[in-house]
This record gives structure tokens, sequence and C-alpha cells, in this order.
């Protein structure tokens, strides 16, 4: 069997093996932070979106209250008193086959709450009426409700005053 020559030999050498798994190392280290990218990006329109329905929520329950449709009481202040009201619903005044008026469907969580211990209603921070926005306090009511996360957005806000 004679020797092939250089023309007729087949595989890689070892340059061209260290150049391929160069540009695949390479090639993986700009991924890596892209897809992080990706995960965070996903993770605050998702923030942003349940922020939004909370909060929808929140005002639709209050704008029933001042239409009379929910049970007035002089000393409230029209908000909630907890989030869970929002899903469990509350009995329609104006219903006369004794209807229940429901806000939310359920009760959304923080995508950047860490602790799977807490239900979706702990993740968010609460704000009742009376306390201040500077210094957001939890009350007798809720008035409104903001992320407990740590740092800053992609766009450099942080993420408690959303």
């Amino acid at each position: 069997m004679p020797t092939p020559t250089p023309t007729q030999r087949r595989g890689f050498t070892l340059i061209e093996l260290m150049i391929s798994l160069a540009i695949v190392a390479l090639l993986s280290t700009i991924a890596l932070p892209i897809s992080e990218l990706a995960v965070t990006r996903a993770k605050e329109q998702e923030l942003h979106s349940a922020l939004q329905q909370i909060r929808s929520a929140i005002d639709a329950y209050k704008q029933a209250w001042d239409n009379g449709q929910i049970a007035a009481s002089l000393n409230k202040s029209g908000y909630p008193a907890s989030l869970e009201i929002l899903v469990d619903g509350v009995d329609d005044l104006t219903s006369t086959s004794g209807q229940k008026i429901y806000f939310l469907r359920r009760i959304p969580r923080d995508p950047f709450a860490t602790d799977p211990n807490l239900t979706p209603a702990e993740t968010w921070g609460k704000r009742s009426y009376e306390s201040s926005a500077t210094d957001p306090q939890e009350g007798d009511d809720v008035y409104d409700v903001y992320s407990r996360a740590p740092g800053k957005s992609l766009r450099g806000i942080p993420y408690r005053d959303w």
C-alpha cells in the first residue's frame, strides 16, 4: 500500500483545531452577556406588566367604591384593605342577585422576587393611602404597589421607583 501524499491526507491539523476552538470560545463569551441581557429585559417587561395589572385593579376598586358598588365607611379611604380582596371579590351593592365584583384573576408575582416561599402578594411592597410617595409604608389599605427588588433597571431607574 503506497503512502499518501500531503494532498491526499484527511483530517485536521493541530493549528486548525486550535483556531476553531478559539473561535467557538470567542463566540460563547459574546453570547453569554447577550443572553443575560435578554433575561433581564424579559423580567423587566414582566414587572412592568404586573405593576400595570395590579394598579389598574386598585383603581377599578376605588372607582367601584366611589360609584357606590362597594360598601363604604366614613373612616375608609376607598382603597382595598389587601391585594387578596382584588382576587376574592367584593359584594356588588347594585346587584339584586348578590353578585360579586372581581378585579384580578390572580395576583401576579414580582419577577425579581427571590424567595419562593413568599406568596405573590407578599412579594410586593405596599403603600398605604396615608403614607408619602418618598417613604412608602404599609397601612390599613393598599393605595399602590412597588417592587422590593434591589438594583436598577437597564435604563438606570431603581426598580422600587417604577
